[in-house]
């Protein structure tokens, strides 16, 4: 009994020895805090793995919507590029003292001879010559046949190749003459789609300045940031369609002019082609090329075809890359390889629109970025500077009395 109660008076003493409560000092709370903490790069990937989400939410929401909404949407965008394009020439008319809308009415008659024009060349032009194009098609998949016979293909597989080509011809054709027209094509008449992108154009180029200045104030952003941003885009497809435009009628005069030197037939056809595709980035010169090619192969035959080949390649190169630069300054100033990812996909998700916006919308993102990180270390570094202490004037010397 003594023992236990010996043990009994221990073990009340041990308690009474222990702390109540935990105790710790700063140092050792903060890295208490820590211990639990996922590290800093693994929040940072887990946000941006969340933005990234979210970003590929909005994108899925945007192609759905357009996609919903194309009848009403496609003529307008197609206008809103067009006005951004021709806005200058609205603008110099009214220096000139023209009424706004009088200006824009004549931009808009002018505009519509245009494409009226353009339209009848390619599509009749390609119509009237589609069975040209396809026998001299056809010649060039048989000479392809006998290529891939000398190599060693099987005579299945070599006419497997060769009617597949004959197959697709019609479907190239057809693609050419009513792809150009195909954004509105589900509206209920093609009469009553061109007048809405005509409506729309009209009251983009009158109202235009005003409907810059609303979309400013509704940015919610700082004023000369929304200023930026709009103007930046504004530059950019004004710069970049100025210069597609400029490259694409060089590319098809030379190209046009090099399949007529070589005695190719549908010299003018090749040419309107490679004008009319030249204003999807790569895709279209590549089309274009193909095109040019085949149609020389089928006619002339295998050194007309590679001459053909080798003229498309220095035209889209060498040549555009001379060209290109006076085109279009500094309105697109990103790497083709850049162009080219974000052309393709842009191209998946939103379709002819993606493939036409998106590298002038994506020049635009990286100018915007650009000035406003330059504003942001402008402003740092002018409150890094301390201001000038002034010295007080020294006191006239007093005479003494």
């Amino acid at each position: 009994m003594e023992f236990l109660k010996h043990l009994r008076k221990k073990d009340g003493a041990t308690a009474a020895e222990e702390p109540t409560g935990l105790e710790l000092d700063a140092a050792q709370a903060r890295e208490l805090a820590t211990v639990f903490a996922p590290p800093r790069w693994l929040r940072d990937l887990g946000r941006t793995a969340w933005f990234l989400v979210g970003l590929f939410a909005l994108f899925a929401g945007l192609a759905w919507l357009l996609g919903a909404t194309y009848t009403i949407t496609g003529p307008v965008v197609v206008s809103t590029i067009v006005a951004t394009v021709a806005m200058p020439v609205v603008a110099r008319l009214q220096r000139h003292r023209w009424p706004r809308a009088a200006a824009a009415a004549v931009v808009l008659l002018g505009l519509a001879a245009i494409a009226v024009l353009v339209l009848v060349v390619v599509i009749g032009g390609i119509t009237s010559q589609s069975s040209e194009i396809q026998r001299n098609a056809n010649a060039a998949a048989s000479k392809a046949e006998g290529w891939l016979k000398s190599v060693g293909v099987d005579e299945s597989g070599a006419s497997g190749a060769k009617s597949s080509v004959e197959k697709d011809v019609p479907k190239i054709i057809s693609t050419l003459t009513k792809g150009i027209v195909h954004g509105i094509q589900g509206i209920t008449s093609l009469a009553f789609g061109l007048s809405f992108a005509l409506l729309s154009l009209f009251f983009l180029l009158k109202d235009g300045p005003s409907m810059r200045a609303w979309v400013d104030r509704h940015l919610g952003l700082p004023p000369p940031v929304a200023k930026t941003v709009t103007g930046e885009i504004v530059r950019s497809l004004r710069g970049y369609f100025r210069g597609v435009t400029l490259v694409a009628a060089f590319n098809g005069i030379v190209v046009g002019l090099a399949a007529l030197a070589l005695g190719v037939p549908l010299a003018g056809t090749i040419g309107v082609v490679t004008f009319v595709t030249a204003y999807v980035p790569f895709v279209g010169a590549f089309f274009s090329g193909a095109f040019a090619v085949v149609i020389a192969l089928g006619a002339k035959g295998t050194t007309t075809a590679l001459i053909m080949l080798a003229i498309v390649i220095l035209a889209n190169g060498l040549l555009q890359n001379i060209v290109q630069p006076f085109a279009m300054g500094s309105s697109l100033d990103l790497n083709p390889l850049v162009v080219l990812v974000v052309t393709i996909g842009a191209g998946c998700i939103f379709g002819m629109l993606g493939l036409v916006l998106a590298a002038p919308l994506t020049s635009a993102a990286v100018h915007i970025t650009r000035k406003l990180v330059r504003a942001r270390l402008a402003v740092a570094a002018a409150e890094a500077v301390p201001e000038p202490v002034v010295a007080a004037p020294p006191t006239a010397p007093t005479m003494p009395a």
